[in-house]
Order: structure tokens, then sequence, then C-alpha cells
């Protein structure tokens, strides 16, 4: 047993400094990455000749493809990521460029057209023949943007990811060139006014459908998602890094400082949740008529689930699922929860308690396989009425509380900011025990993740991605700062003052130097 990056010498001995053991076990350690990039290579996909992206899953065993061949836009950045680190830029910048294209497609679905600024779900890469030409093809690129999804369902996650993926980019090539081209700066405008579009909403956060983000299914996640609230506010300080400046956009940018400050605001106040806050809300006074009312959103104590009140810790919280009025969803959504570190979303205090519930809780939320992309899941009476009967969502399964080795590496990163590390490498050691002889799933069933999901398809590239990047990103900590977003001392200011204003006396601005609509 010989490994060419080292571990034995080329005598057959043991190289000096280590037992048989460890060398035995980083073999194993290498030969699984060198297996997971070997998968994603051969995951790619080509486009006139030149690579533009990765496929979902690269299965063999299975007869039925649905759109799993497709390059998926939120399934790309684990891969994206784990490309920029490599050093490998140029299917990243084909990719981003390629995705701004079918931005301005028109697309339509019964007589109607989306914003303008939607970015597709997926693509499929399709080979036709030439007009006029029955003996010669060219590449074409046919995108989805929900028409075709199952659910047809819209994907707001697709351009904040794309925003996010085109700082990191930037910031990992060193080229800038691509996010200050005309069209690129157009797209991201294109972004931002959908997403800063005035509505009937009055709160900061984003109204979305069931089904729009990761969990593309109905979950009950429909209103205001802590998901794609993370990923709003990572997308708007990315953007704010990468508009250039120019008259054009005064507004545009003055609109997106409002939304940060009150975006931030909105969810370290109402969405955190720890044992203080809980037995806060349990002693609410309900159906207050003020603007100094404490229980602004009318939540009923009743609401506060069983499971909650036993599996709090006293070290430690997190950030709700969803908040509206009169509802508060009191799961653990992971990404949401992971990517609020991420973006500085949540505060330095909230963040370290988040991966302090994690510790506190592993064995929910890890167990023999990282990582439940929600907790609890839904069971029985509550289950039919949340997901219709969903036989793809049953309980502890997909996105009803089973485990995406792809969240690895949301992860990695969120440890590495708050210099926790140890995290990270203790989940991905859980994973490196089975996750290659699995044949890379897509998701695990049952509490403790001990099966395959039993519709998971196999050779799933984000889970291949997403280990590579958290083993890229251990190795190397500081990469982790392409996807950092660092709270800035406006910001900080605006927030303090906000937070002494509210929620119990009214508000006073003679503090604030500018002032942020809330």
């Amino acid at each position: 047993m010989k490994h060419e990056k080292g571990g034995f010498a080329s005598n057959g001995k043991f190289a000096a400094g280590g037992t048989i053991n460890d060398t035995l076990g980083k073999a194993s350690v290498d030969s699984i990455e060198d297996e997971a990039w070997n998968l994603l290579r051969e995951s790619i996909v080509f486009y006139c000749g030149n690579p533009i992206g990765t496929i979902a899953a690269n299965d063999p065993s299975s007869s039925s493809i649905l759109n799993y061949d497709q390059v998926f836009i939120r399934d790309f950045i684990p891969s994206g990521i784990a490309f920029l680190l490599k050093g490998e830029y140029d299917i990243v910048r084909s990719f981003i460029l390629h995705t701004l294209q079918l931005q301005s497609w028109e697309k339509t679905m019964d007589c109607h057209s989306p914003g303008q600024g939607l970015m597709p779900a997926s693509f499929k890469v399709r080979t036709v023949p030439l007009d006029g030409d029955e003996s010669a093809t060219e590449d074409v690129l046919d995108p989805d943007f929900g028409e075709a999804a199952i659910g047809r369902v819209a994907p707001v996650d697709s351009g904040l990811w794309w925003i996010i993926l085109l700082r990191a980019y930037g910031k990992c090539s060193g080229d800038l060139s691509v996010q200050e081209r005309f069209d690129v700066q157009t797209g991201i405008k294109m972004i931002l006014k959908l997403c800063l579009a005035d509505g009937f909403d009055m709160f900061p956060t984003l109204l979305v459908t069931d089904g729009s983000c990761m969990i593309d299914r109905r979950m009950g996640i429909h209103g205001h998602p802590l998901e794609i609230q993370a990923l709003f506010y990572s997308a708007l300080l990315c953007a704010r890094e990468m508009l250039a400046p120019e008259d054009g956009s005064s507004d545009l940018i003055r609109a997106l400082n409002n939304r940060v400050v009150a975006l931030s605001f909105h969810i370290r106040e109402y969405y955190w949740i720890d044992m203080r806050k809980l037995n806060e809300i349990y002693r609410y006074k309900t159906e207050e008529y003020s603007y100094d009312a404490v229980n602004k959103f009318n939540i009923y104590p009743d609401q506060i689930p069983p499971w909650l009140v036993e599996w709090m810790p006293s070290k430690g919280g997190y950030l709700i699922g969803n908040l509206q009025p009169a509802h508060m969803d009191f799961r653990f959504f992971s990404l949401g929860n992971l990517w609020s570190v991420v973006s500085s979303l949540a505060t330095m205090d909230q963040s370290h308690a988040i991966l302090d519930l994690i510790e506190a809780k592993w064995s929910e939320l890890v167990a023999d396989m990282p990582f439940k992309i929600c907790y609890p899941a839904f069971e029985g009476q509550e289950w039919r009425i949340t997901t219709g009967s969903d036989p793809k969502n049953t309980p502890w399964s997909y996105h009803n509380g089973g485990s995406w080795p792809t969240l690895l590496w949301q992860l990695t990163v969120a440890c590495i900011k708050m210099n926790r590390p140890e995290i990270a490498e203790k989940a991905v050691k859980i994973a490196e025990k089975r996750i290659s002889r699995d044949k890379w799933p897509e998701y695990y069933d049952t509490k403790q993740a001990r099966f395959i999901g039993k519709q998971a398809r196999l050779f799933q590239t984000w889970s291949i991605a997403g280990y590579l990047v958290s083993k890229l990103l251990l190795a190397n900590p500081d990469a982790a700062n392409i996807l950092v977003n660092r709270e800035d001392s406006d910001l900080v200011s605006a927030f303090s003052s906000m937070l002494s204003a509210n929620p119990r006396r009214k508000r006073d601005w003679k503090g604030l130097k500018q002032k942020f609509i809330v």
C-alpha cells in the first residue's frame, strides 16, 4: 500500500516519526480526498468546450434522472468554492458570467412573468442541430426559473448565492475585473431591486413562499424563513462591497444601507431564543395595543412546544426558523443559523451561543453523520397537515429532519470565523468514517443518521464538494475570509442606538448621526 503523498517510505518501510495506525489513518483520509476530487472533476459540465459548472449528482445506479443532471446555482456554490481554494478560477468565472446571461431571459409561467432580476434555479447544456446544417451541432443553455420545478417554486436564494460567490471569486483570485464589468454591475442591481422592492410587508425580512430555498418542498417555512434572511443579509453586504460608486446607484445604496441596519436589528432582537428569552415568552401578556408593547407580534405562550422546554440547554441559544404575527417557528434550522454566524447577522455573543448549542446538542444535530438540516422533525398529524403527507419528507428524512453532509462546509466556515475550528474538525472526522463507503449520499435518514436516505442520490456533488471545502479551509483557515462578512462600526453604532430605544420605550432618534428606516 503506497500513497503518492507519502506515509510510506520508498523501500516499503514506514516513514519515521509516526505509528502504523497514524500512517494508515492519514493514507485513508488522503485516499478519501483524492476520490472526492476525482468525483468532483467527473461531474463537470462543459459548454462550448469550456467548463461551466457541475451537475447535481452523478449516480449510475439511479434509473430516474429527473433534474439531477442539471447545474443548480445553490448546488454549485460548494463546488465553486472548492475550485477557488484549489486555484482553479476559470470554471467559477465561466459559471458567474453565463448564469448572468440567463438572468435576462424571458421567463413566463401561465402568462405571468416574475421579476426581471430573478436568477434561474438550474440550467442544462443541450446539444442541438445547427440551423441549416443537420450535420453540425451547437451547445445551448436551457434554464429553469422554477416553471419546470416540482411545485413550480421560484428560487429566491439563487441570486443571493450568486452575489456571495461573485465576491468570493474576486477576493480569492484577485481578479476584480469581473465584478467591475458593466453587465455584472447591472446584474447585481437587478437582484437588489427585486429584493428591495416596496411591498405590503411591515418587516425588513424578505417574504417568500414555501420551498424557495434549500428546503424546496412544502415544509411550513413560508413567510420569513431564517435561511433566506441570512443569505439576504450576506448578499447585501457583499453587494455593498462590489457596487461601483456612481450617481445612478446612490438611491439603491441608500436603500441597501437602510435595509442592512433594519434587518440586523429585527433578526437579532426578535428571532433570538435562549433560556432567558424562552422564559420571557412564557410570561408574555397578549393582546397588547401600544407602541411600547413587549409582545410585539402577539405570540401566545402556549405556542412554546414541549420538546423545546427540555431541549434548550442552559448555555447556548439559536435563531428561530420563522417569525410572523402570532407565530414563531421554534425549529432549529442549521443553514440559517450557520450563515447568520458567517455573515455577522448574529452578534458575536449570539454566534458563540449558537456554537455552544451545537456542542451541547451534538448527539441530536450531528450523531452519526453531520448535519441535521432542521430539528426536530414533524411527525404524526403535524406532518400530515404541514407537508400535505409528503412521502419524501417523512419524519427524520430529507428536509424533515434529515442529515445533509453538504452542510459540513457552512459549519466549518462558521467555526473558523469564531476561532473554534475544533468543532468542525470533529464533525469532519465523523463524516470520514462512512461517507466514502456509503458512496457520498445526498442525505441520511433517522434521528441518529444511521441509514442512507431512502430516496437519496449517491455521488451527490455538493456532498462531495462540501467535504472538500471543509478539508481545504481547515488546512488554511485564513481562506475562509472570502466568505465571511465582518460587521462595520457604523452598523454596530446604529444597532446599539436602536436597541436602547426598543422595545420598551418610544424611539429617540436624536443620538443617531444618520436616520435609518426601521
